[in-house]
């Protein structure tokens, strides 16, 4: 499915965004908030990627492999948003004490 693969690429594109803007902050609290973003991007790139193959290739061992990097997926977006909500207020103070 196309849709999956723009899915996959866009992902991994801002997965790598993430991560080299991640180098360069030197703040504590947004470096966090940063890595939260990333885990994100990262877990959407997972489930795509496991939805892409669990349609493309239909045998068993696909299915199970695709079931297992969904979950890990879907995990890793889970623990991306609560870590994205947890650090944006602390990353508004940060910004905040430093101006």
């Amino acid at each position: 499915m196309p849709i999956f693969v723009i899915i996959i690429i866009l992902s991994l594109a801002f997965y790598v965004y993430t991560k080299i803007k991640y180098v360069r902050v030197k703040e504590a609290m947004h470096r966090k908030w940063i890595s939260a973003k990333s885990s994100i991007s990262l877990g959407v790139f997972v489930v795509a990627f496991s939805l892409n193959q669990m349609i493309m290739q239909t045998t068993t061992v696909s299915l199970i492999i695709g079931i297992i990097l969904l979950l890990v997926g879907c995990g890793s977006i889970w623990a991306g948003i609560k870590s994205y909500k947890y650090y944006l207020p602390r990353v508004i103070e940060e910004a905040e004490n430093k101006a």
